[in-house]
């Protein structure tokens, strides 16, 4: 059953100052209606819905190639750190974003529209303690774009990974895999 609030955002392709640590300050604590619609207002609701119902809450962030959504995944992040209490002390979203660069490799490559496009879904699991300060978190994978490993479109490439192992293919602990046989890596 879905219930809740749909945030249409445009990517600018371009860094704006409306995603400074002044205007997440800005959003903290406000009613949803109050300021301008922003992914931090979204994230501010689900928040304070965590904290009121003490029930999980879900945001799903949803486009196409090149709409931004680990960007904004980033953002609602950068507020639950902010907001939680934890941003200066561990730099939540750092962390999360970079605990899983494999997964990363395994799942992005070049389209037409973005070098480095994810091709599967994230789905980013946020841990808050009693104070609901961010305690921990975890990324999973799912709906991965199998498809790609065996055909890309022109000008697009297979997964970053594959371009990795084969320039690492005369690595003795690479030979038993004979990535020199594989034939699905276009230029």
């Amino acid at each position: 059953l879905f219930e809740g609030i749909v945030l249409v955002a445009i990517n600018p392709y371009e860094q704006l100052p409306i995603y400074e640590q002044d205007v997440i300050y800005a959003y903290s604590g406000q009613n949803m209606g109050d300021m301008d619609p922003h992914i931090f207002a979204v994230a501010e609701e689900a928040y304070k819905q965590m904290a009121r119902d003490e029930k999980n809450q879900s945001i799903i962030v949803s486009g196409e190639s090149g709409a931004g959504k680990t960007v904004s995944a980033k953002y609602a992040m950068r507020f639950f750190a902010t907001v939680g209490g934890s941003a200066s002390e561990t730099n939540i979203e750092a962390k999360v974003l970079a605990s899983s660069p494999i997964m990363e490799a395994i799942g992005n490559a070049k389209t037409t529209r973005n070098d480095n496009s994810s091709r599967f879904g994230k789905y980013i699991q946020i841990g808050f303690d009693k104070r609901y300060h961010i305690i921990g978190a975890n990324m999973r994978t799912y709906l991965l774009e199998k498809s790609r490993v065996v055909f890309q479109a022109e000008d697009e490439r297979n997964y970053h990974i594959f371009y990795q192992l084969c320039a690492s293919a005369s690595l003795p602990e690479f030979k038993e895999l004979e990535l020199s046989e594989y034939f699905y890596l276009p230029v």
